[in-house]
């Protein structure tokens, strides 16, 4: 049997990085613990290391609390798994499944190392034969990647709808309402934010679009209100805040996953992070260059399209997962910093605001590719007079307060006539800097 070598490649790399992506996914969740202690002024996780009890291993003891994502994966095996009484338990086992391959597979078009020459036929056990040619380092090289992408990362909302549905638990219920609602109507801008990129570079093959960056710069320059849309668009479609509404705690106790516990738990928990990761690397596809290292820059030997050889792919890899990386991080500094945002807001923000003015991007790169205009300076040039105009347009739009004080009377806002109302503390001590020691007896 000959296959072409693509198949093979494609065949390692998706297992490749479905493992490094698992490993990933793990300390992300550490390093997000890590970045919320640093803005909260506490320390994290720092105690458990690689030492598991062992007098032998001690000096692998502490390591800075990397054993952390290790013993919270133990914790979540080893835990009692159970199903509380009326769910329907197919679709409640269906739903964690159901969202966390949407998002191991989102990745697969990603073209994590560019091209690599394979110069020799590779022979298996004299049973297969691959043919010798250049393959694309990605898990699946087809022309319509773009559409894959898309298609599969819509389908993760349905994991969060059918575990709603299936808890037989009303916050649960309204947290996949929710879920679904926030997926609708966010798909919108984000459909439509690409097609602006598409639109200047007039294909959908992950390969072209980071050939067009490589000799027009990264698209953040040329699309940077689509780039921005496009990013919230996927912090809403990942439930990361300030769009968490489908599991706030505040609300509906956990949402969606309110009635799992253990591996089934952990199953959401995993697809959350994953999702960040695939729709980070569509984003770096889209607006960063993929692996160039500087915009406008073609020099370097990393970016030179005739260097093929491993270690330049390794080199290429490693420079997309880092972007991909700190995009991540950025994620969760904002989960960490922006409050969450109420539900009204939210769908509102999205019709009202993203998804008009995504139309009118869309309109303004499509006149600007007709006049072939679609270079970077003019389109930064439009985007800023937009940018501009929406400021000047904002101030003469209409006023909606919903949260309005209602007077009552004798309260802070309305208090009695001739009563003055002090809200500060009275006692000397509550307003000191160091209240114990004040009100500790001078010696």
């Amino acid at each position: 049997m000959t296959l072409p070598a693509q198949t093979l490649v494609s065949i390692l790399t998706f297992a490749l990085v479905v493992h490094v992506v698992l490993g990933t996914v793990a300390y992300l969740i550490y390093v997000e613990r890590k970045v919320s202690a640093y803005i909260q002024d506490r320390i994290g996780p720092n105690r458990v290391g690689f030492d598991f009890g062992l007098p032998f291993l001690k000096p692998l003891k502490g390591m800075w609390g990397l054993g952390q994502p290790l013993a919270d994966g133990l914790k979540f095996l080893l835990k009692e798994d159970y199903a509380p009484d009326g769910v329907d338990k197919g679709l409640f086992t269906l739903a964690p499944i159901a969202i966390i391959i949407p998002a191991l597979i989102g990745f697969a078009i990603i073209p994590w190392g560019g091209t690599y020459i394979i110069e020799n036929d590779i022979n298996i056990l004299g049973l297969i034969t691959f043919e010798a040619g250049p393959v694309v380092i990605a898990g699946l090289n087809v022309d319509a990647g773009v559409i894959y992408l898309l298609g599969v990362t819509s389908l993760g909302v349905y994991g969060v709808t059918l575990g709603g549905w299936a808890s037989n638990n009303k916050y649960s219920f309204f947290g996949g309402l929710r879920a679904t609602a926030q997926m609708i109507s966010y798909e919108i801008p984000l459909g439509l934010s690409l097609m602006a990129v598409l639109l200047l570079v007039g294909s959908l093959v992950p390969g072209d679009i980071l050939a067009h960056q490589r000799e027009q710069g990264w698209l953040v320059f040329s699309q940077p209100i689509a780039a921005v849309i496009f990013f919230l668009a996927i912090l809403a479609e990942a439930n990361r805040a300030p769009f968490d509404n489908a599991e706030a705690e505040q609300e509906l106790v956990g949402g969606y996953h309110t009635e799992y516990s253990s591996m089934r738990f952990a199953l959401f928990f995993l697809a959350e992070y994953a999702h960040m990761i695939t729709s980070s690397a569509f984003f770096v596809l889209l607006f960063m260059g993929g692996w160039s290292i500087i915009p406008f820059v073609n020099v370097l030997p990393v970016e030179a399209t005739g260097l093929t050889g491993l270690l330049i792919v390794l080199a290429k890899f490693g420079i997309y997962f880092g972007k991909v990386l700190t995009l991540v991080v950025f994620m969760i500094v904002i989960r960490w910093t922006i409050p969450r945002l109420r539900y009204d807001q939210v769908m509102m923000m999205a019709w009202q605001t993203i998804i008009p003015l995504s139309l009118i991007v869309v309109v303004m790169t499509s006149v600007m590719v007709y006049l072939r205009l679609d270079t970077v300076a003019p389109m930064l040039l439009v985007n800023a007079v937009l940018f501009a105009v929406l400021l000047g347009i904002y101030p003469l739009l209409p006023k909606v307060k919903t949260n309005r004080r209602i007077p009552l009377y004798g309260s802070r806002f309305n208090p009695v006539e001739g009563e003055r109302v002090v809200s500060r503390p009275m006692d000397p001590a509550a307003r000191e800097d160091h209240p114990i020691r004040s009100a500790m007896p001078a010696n």
